[in-house]
């Protein structure tokens, strides 16, 4: 089993494909200057008390106020508040807190009015990004993330990942980060430092401190709205929580982020740096690994299985719904219940990579193929599981029913990922009336002759669909061929398949796009 994680930087913000096996699993895009990342740390200001839902609202300088429920403010509250207060107002504060007297944990059943009142200042976490309608999710019970730990201040309390059940392990573990962990700071233990030593452990430490501290000196100076703690990129964070030794490729086609990327891997994971790898082919990164047309695929409606099967996938405000069909099947199978067995077994295994893929939360059912034993119910329901062991984010899988709907409910902290795989006619801009097809390749021509002989362009490339693609470039004498012999000079086209049939884009040597002036 390999993994690949490939970065696409471009103008409007970063696509990010995570591969397995060469199959697309995940699929994120971070807009540039995106705010309100999970695990963001702002200065908040408290706008509104709602007694009624025993909560508040936040405002960070979102267009809808943050969201802060009282269950969310965590024990240690008090000492928070306490603290901000301090570091804003006493210019001898320091960044450590074991001199730091903690207040008693605030109790568990009170009312939001007791402990907030309107225009506080407040440091907030964002746990849920704006959704919908919807403002970010806030949490006042800070923490920071790390590789192996995540750092916990205003508590003494170490607690190890329950999916290490070794005992000897989990004590090991305990006692180490017990003997390097600042005072007044507690500490989760992740699944992935099993089998770690002291140093990878302490080394991951220091560089929480170092954001705590750094967090410390834009407090100082903070603002209402302002961000205090950023959390890292999309791309970071997921190399943070899924950076192992499966990892054999990281591709980017930007110099600045490889060398961004390069950097902290070199800070989180050594011995992974040689993996990094700068993309420099002619042809785009997302079109040379195949990810394009993964992306046409895998987004649509209506999704394909390897077998004959195919999916339907519905989304609405508050659930999505997939219906599992046998489609064209064949009945190899020696009865009508083994295809039913077949066909979803391999729907769990899709909907395994779709819920991943497309961001899906919240409640989702699934209506597999109906199965009258119980026991090929169970083998549906126990490879679900299995597809799902390594999602990031939290879930619940109910067994399957005696209709064959299985219930799946999965954590939702950002907007789900949507990619459109309906193209509108790039000629006809969706009115349904275009001039003759034939005409493009004229077209082509025309727009080439002009930018050869009047624009002067030395070095030109041309990106368009495969289809344009073969029909310039294929034979002994094709069209490139002639226009070597009529210019003097070879004109490089590239396949780029998330253009329309009839588009194609000049480009100079640079990769920017020529305009025709």
């Amino acid at each position: 089993m390999s993994n690949e994680l490939l970065i696409n930087v471009t103008q409007k913000g970063n696509r990010i494909a995570l591969l397995k096996d060469k199959r697309l699993i995940e699929c994120h895009f971070e807009s540039s200057g995106h705010q309100f990342n999970v695990g963001d740390i702002y200065l908040g200001t408290v706008k509104k008390l709602v007694p009624g839902l025993n909560a508040a609202f936040i405002d960070l300088g979102y267009e809808k106020d943050a969201f802060l429920h009282y269950l969310d403010l965590g024990p240690q509250f008090k000492s928070l508040t306490k603290y901000s207060k301090f570091v804003q107002t006493n210019s001898k504060a320091t960044s450590k807190l074991n001199k730091f007297n903690l207040e008693k944990d605030i109790p568990k059943d009170g009312k939001i009015s007791q402990v907030l009142t309107k225009n506080q200042q407040i440091l907030v976490q964002v746990v849920k990004e704006p959704i919908s309608s919807k403002g970010p999710r806030l949490s006042c019970e800070i923490s920071l993330a790390g590789r192996y730990i995540v750092l916990v201040p205003f508590s003494d309390v170490i607690s190890v990942s329950k999916k290490i059940t070794e005992k000897d392990e989990r004590l090991r573990l305990t006692r180490l980060v017990t003997s390097i962990k600042p005072e007044n700071f507690g500490v989760i233990i992740r699944t992935v430092a099993e089998g770690k030593d002291v140093a990878e452990l302490d080394r991951d430490l220091r560089t929480l401190v170092k954001k705590w501290e750094d967090g410390f000196k834009a407090l100082k100076t903070a603002k209402p709205r302002d961000l205090v703690i950023g959390e890292l990129s999309r791309a970071s964070s997921i190399l943070r929580d899924m950076l192992n030794e499966s990892f054999d490729t990281i591709s980017i086609d930007s110099k600045e982020s490889y060398d961004e990327i390069r950097n902290f891997i070199k800070t989180i994971a050594p011995d992974k740096e040689k993996i990094v790898k700068l993309h420099q082919g002619k042809v785009k990164l997302f079109e040379a690994a195949g990810i394009e047309k993964q992306l046409k695929s895998l987004f649509g409606k209506s999704v394909s299985l390897p077998g004959g099967g195919y999916l339907i996938i519905e989304h609405t405000e508050a659930l999505h719904v997939i219906d599992v069909n046998s489609g064209n099947k064949s009945n190899a199978e020696s009865d009508q219940e083994n295809t039913a067995l077949a066909v979803n077994l391999e729907a769990a295994k899709e909907i395994g990579r779709q819920l991943r893929l497309r961001d899906m939360g919240g409640i989702i059912v699934v209506d597999f193929i109906d199965m009258k034993k119980a026991d090929n119910r169970r083998i549906v329901y126990e490879k679900m599981r299995e597809e799902m062991k390594d999602d990031r984010a939290k879930f619940v899988i109910l067994p399957l029913s005696k209709f064959g709907l299985m219930q799946i409910t999965r954590q939702r902290v950002r907007p789900e990922m949507n990619i459109s795989t309906l193209e509108t006619c790039p000629t006809c801009n969706g009115t349904g009336k275009i001039t003759a097809s034939i005409l493009v390749s004229d077209q082509l021509e025309n727009n080439l002759e002009y930018i050869i002989n009047k624009q002067n362009e030395k070095h030109i490339r041309i990106a368009l669909h495969p289809y344009l693609h073969a029909y310039f470039t294929q034979g002994l004498m094709s069209r490139r061929v002639k226009w070597f012999f009529k210019y003097q000079r070879w004109i490089r086209m590239e396949k780029d398949t998330s253009l329309g049939i009839t588009e194609f884009k000049f480009k100079n040597e640079q990769g920017e796009e020529i305009e025709i002036v």
